[in-house]
């Protein structure tokens, strides 16, 4: 799901930074030439999402989900909803302080004083973003794809 979150993150972000943003419609007069853009920043991004994921983005999601339910005692689709919420509660702040490091930085010539402000307004930006992403788009699409690839794999059953 890592690569998936990436994906829709950086053409969110990409047509920001073309500014579609600003147009009347807004988001809805973004055209083709966000992704080609999109595409190469998540082939970096993409990695660096899935190795702080690895390392403690889910587990301290996981971690979170718990403390506030267990799975017993709730539906599967609600402790899912919370654990997502969970992940992109560490994950969002955690992606904002890279980015605002990478493109603000060192990519963008910002001064490194302004750090805190840069961390913080790319929050803002992105976890409402993240969050809806991740509930509505992310997820199912990764759960459709392994969906699939699990309902085809050859069976390891001898008969």
């Amino acid at each position: 799901m890592s690569y998936t979150m990436a994906i829709g993150m950086e053409v969110y972000n990409i047509a920001i930074k073309m500014g579609f943003h600003t147009n009347p419609g807004g988001l809805a007069t973004m055209t083709n030439a966000v992704f080609p853009a999109a595409l190469v920043e998540v082939a970096y991004m993409g990695l660096i999402v899935l190795l702080t994921s690895s390392l403690w983005g889910n587990r301290l999601g996981a971690a979170i989900a718990n403390r506030c339910l267990s799975p017993d005692d709730v539906p599967p689709f609600i402790f899912s909803l919370v654990r997502q919420s969970a992940t992109v509660l560490i994950m969002c702040p955690t992606m904002s302080l890279i980015a605002a490091i990478l493109f603000g930085i060192f990519l963008g010539g910002a001064n490194p004083i302004d750090l805190p402000a840069t961390w913080v307004g790319t929050i803002i930006k992105n976890f409402p973003m993240a969050l809806l992403w991740n509930i509505f788009a992310a997820a199912p699409v990764t759960r459709l794809i392994f969906g699939l690839f699990v309902k085809n794999a050859p069976s390891s059953d001898p008969s």
